[in-house]
């Protein structure tokens, strides 16, 4: 075996150590202060809710509902996301609420075609241009995959519960 094989083959092993805790811990703790930074601004700002059309059956619920209801589980899941706490619960329960906020803000107000469509594929949005901006919102469904399919990681409560209690 070459030298550049042997060092090729330990920096592997290494990364394969590495896999189960720190990629999924950096997901959590990006995505904990997205959410927690978006439940902060509600938590200290105004509701805007009451100017949105909500899809169903989330239109059947009050704006100031839907508010504390963003609000909360935007500040506690960044919290789990943080300790590694219930992760799989806060994944999905942060998914429904990003796809919530995709179909009521982000979402382009018209579009017939792909390319109109993909315009909206875009951070910024343009005060009334009504092409959207899905872009992050659609990164960080993206990013809760990993963590609801294979769990917060060696470095999480989580883990820590399952290895005490079992499976």
């Amino acid at each position: 075996m070459s030298l550049a094989t042997h060092y090729y083959l330990c920096a592997l092993n290494l990364l394969d150590r590495f896999a189960p805790a720190l990629p999924p811990l950096l997901l959590r703790l990006v995505l904990a202060w997205e959410f927690g930074e978006a439940g902060y601004e509600k938590l200290t700002g105004t509701n805007w809710f009451a100017d949105l059309t909500f899809p169903f059956p989330f239109d059947l619920l009050p704006a100031e509902v839907s508010w504390q209801m963003a609000t909360w589980f935007e500040l506690g899941g960044a919290v789990a996301l943080i300790l590694g706490l219930a992760t799989r619960f806060f994944s999905i329960s942060l998914i429904i609420l990003t796809i919530v906020a995709i179909a009521s803000v982000h979402w382009p107000e018209h579009w017939s075609t792909l390319s109109e469509l993909a315009t909206g594929y875009r951070i910024v949005d343009e005060e009334g241009d009504g092409f959207g901006n899905y872009k992050l919102p659609l990164i960080y469904l993206i990013m809760l995959l990993p963590l609801l399919f294979g769990g917060a990681g060696k470095l999480s409560f989580d883990h820590w519960i399952r290895q005490k209690y079992g499976k």
